[in-house]
């Protein structure tokens, strides 16, 4: 999973539980009475460690990662396909081929003589480069009062002129794209690049981000207080190395599974499509169980006992299942997908539901914020999704929270087409406040995730607790939105959807999307 921003809500207590704040709460879709409780029956913790389980034998027998464009990767997408067709499902491997990016060896930054905590860039080149670092003349030291001020190396003015042949730029992150900001620089002279962070909450860390396309200077990331650290001594001698393997067209796989035309026939909203993804990969540095074997496991279970307890027959609407490839490196299966879709093809997406992180350890139970009560509303439909997880989780009388709805997950290019999305996740490298122990249990000032995007993140890594939970949350919007009659929308009609979507698909259709770590 890409680095997701946590949008924590106050909480309010109503009737002995706690939940998160709704917004303005509409009737949402129901299922007929028992059907959504067979399915969440039958989707067990169990059957979805039997998967994770799978994927962690792969990863062992893959130099310990599922990494798109990887053998890992390619023996889970045999895995999956296997599953699904014994289960009946018309199986599609989509192939599409992508830039594919691995950091070799760690990336090092020396400051001064000092070492200073640094992070690859994700398409950053190869190379070692000693020379001065000059920072950018706009960075915002303090930060700005709001993120995205800073457009530091927006422009290429903003680099004052390399000053020998070996130069560092050292430029903040905000406004524009890390690709922009490393182009300019570049152009102003510079071999180098550091991305310090911006400052503002949330964006204190150091930075992971990814530059879109693969460069040929080496790109580091930098904390916010690391990168103010170095502007403060005016223009010291820095070494930055870097080594990486990049090729830039390299082959991998979505996995699309469909029910078989023999059953698509007794459905009665045909052209009304509900997508349900994960990504399958994981990063090069493990196995990837939690990130995001979990929410794999999760969804390919949902579609066995779908079939397995015949209520595939029973549905209202398709349900499609969909396993991405690329998400580490910028979501890129579901945006080849969304692309190759026709305006007729887009039109006929109902909605998306996105699982990426459910078995977190020190899990916490976030739904996307689709209803935008703590930040920006997703498409028409989006706060109907949220509402369904939301409802769910308090019937159990089990708390929950939104999450940013930001496009930073394979719900991303869905949302950016006017398809309403939403989903669950379990937290990744965010710290677990007070308040939240209070609510899910935990420790209080570690990481959702402890081993997110690393070699720990094995079958060790995972709480069945949150597996059980966040499983049968999942599988319990799948039933609704599959087996509700008045689907997303009171009336049962799609025309609200429409009136605010028609523009935005027929806009966005054939357009390439950002990726999610190559935006500001």
């Amino acid at each position: 999973m890409k680095k997701a921003v946590i949008a924590v809500s106050t909480a309010v207590l109503t009737a002995g539980l706690v939940t998160a704040s709704p917004a303005v709460a509409k009737p949402g879709p129901t299922a007929p009475k028992g059907q959504t409780t067979k399915l969440t029956e039958a989707v067990t913790v169990n059957g979805i460690l039997k998967h994770l389980r799978q994927f962690q034998a792969i990863a062992n027998a893959n130099d310990g990662n599922r990494a798109s464009g990887l053998p890992g990767y390619e023996a889970s997408v045999n895995y999956v396909t296997r599953e699904l067709e014994k289960s009946g499902y018309d199986v599609t491997k989509q192939e599409f081929t992508f830039p594919y990016f691995e950091e070799l060896t760690p990336t090092t930054l020396t400051v001064a003589g000092a070492e200073v905590a640094s992070g690859i860039a994700t398409y950053s080149g190869s190379g070692s480069v000693t020379g001065p670092i000059v920072p950018t003349n706009d960075i915002q030291i303090p930060p700005g009062a709001e993120p995205n001020s800073s457009t530091s190396g927006c422009e290429a003015s903003d680099f004052p002129a390399a000053p020998t042949t070996d130069a560092i730029a050292l430029t903040q992150r905000g406004t524009c794209t890390f690709e922009a900001k490393v182009d300019n620089a570049v152009a102003a002279g510079y071999d180098a690049v550091i991305l310090m962070n911006e400052g503002q909450p949330g964006r204190t860390d150091l930075i992971n981000g990814t530059l879109g396309v693969p460069k040929d200077v080496p790109v580091t990331g930098v904390s916010y207080e690391d990168g103010a650290a170095i502007a403060a001594q005016g223009t010291p001698t820095g070494t930055l190395t870097t080594s990486v393997e990049a090729d830039p067209n390299r082959t991998t796989w979505n996995v699309i599974a469909d029910l078989p035309k023999s059953k698509l026939k007794k459905i009665k909203n045909e052209d009304q499509v509900v997508v349900v993804g994960s990504h399958l990969d994981s990063v090069t540095e493990g196995p990837g169980i939690n990130d995001n074997g979990s929410g794999s496991a999760g969804t390919l279970e949902i579609a066995k006992q779908l079939s397995k307890t015949g209520l595939d027959r029973k549905l209202q609407r398709p349900v499609r299942f969909a396993f991405w490839g690329a998400e580490e490196l910028g979501l890129l299966g579901s945006e080849h997908y969304v692309a190759s879709l026709s305006s007729d093809e887009l039109s006929e997406i109902y909605a998306n539901l996105n699982f990426d992180m459910i078995g977190s350890p020190n899990y916490a139970r976030f739904v996307y914020d689709g209803d935008g009560s703590n930040g920006e509303a997703g498409p028409a439909g989006s706060g109907e999704i949220e509402k369904i997880f939301t409802d769910f989780f308090a019937s159990k009388k089990l708390a929950s929270e939104p999450t940013a709805f930001d496009g930073r997950s394979d719900y991303g290019p869905f949302i950016a087409v006017g398809i309403p999305a939403g989903g669950l996740f379990s937290g990744a490298e965010g710290v677990k406040t007070p308040e939240q122990v209070k609510l899910y249990g935990g420790t209080a000032g570690v990481a959702y995730d402890p081993c997110y995007h690393q070699a720990c993140d094995d079958t060790t890594n995972i709480s069945v607790k949150a597996l059980n939970e966040l499983g049968d949350a999942a599988a319990h919007a799948v039933a609704t939105i599959g087996l509700s009659k008045s689907g997303l929308y009171p009336d049962g009609s799609r025309k609200a959807a429409k009136k605010v979507t028609g523009k935005a698909m027929k806009k966005a259709h054939g357009k390439a999307h950002g990726h999610a770590g190559a935006a500001r």
